[in-house]
């Protein structure tokens, strides 16, 4: 059975989003090196991000044993998916759309 691995929250204003986050929960973020603002919480596991084109709502990350099987069961039960994306030595994630217009990704971590 799958369960979250990993969740982002797309926020308009990360310093904003942090801060709520630090305040409500305790969190502490560090900065994620890359391109876009990326802080991850890895005590909570999950990471605060500069939201592109006003998306907004929680992304979950399910792990999962075997990426390429579990995408094309989205296919088959009526899903959509998009290609795998690797993340150098963490693993690698696909974004899915369920049925009802859900926004979920697939996790399968890189072999040890």
């Amino acid at each position: 059975m799958s369960k979250i691995v990993w969740f982002e929250l797309p926020a308009s204003d990360t310093k904003r989003a942090r801060t709520f986050y630090e305040r409500l929960f305790g969190w502490k973020f560090e900065a994620f090196p890359g391109e876009i603002d990326y802080a991850t919480v890895n005590e909570a596991g999950g990471a605060v991000y500069e939201a592109q084109d006003g998306e907004k709502g929680p992304i979950v990350y399910f792990g999962v044993d075997d990426i390429e099987g579990a995408r094309a069961q989205v296919a088959k039960l009526g899903g959509t998916t998009q290609d795998t994306q690797e993340i150098p030595g963490v693993g690698v994630y696909a974004h899915c759309i369920d049925t009802e217009g859900n926004a979920f990704s697939l996790f399968q971590g890189a072999a040890s």
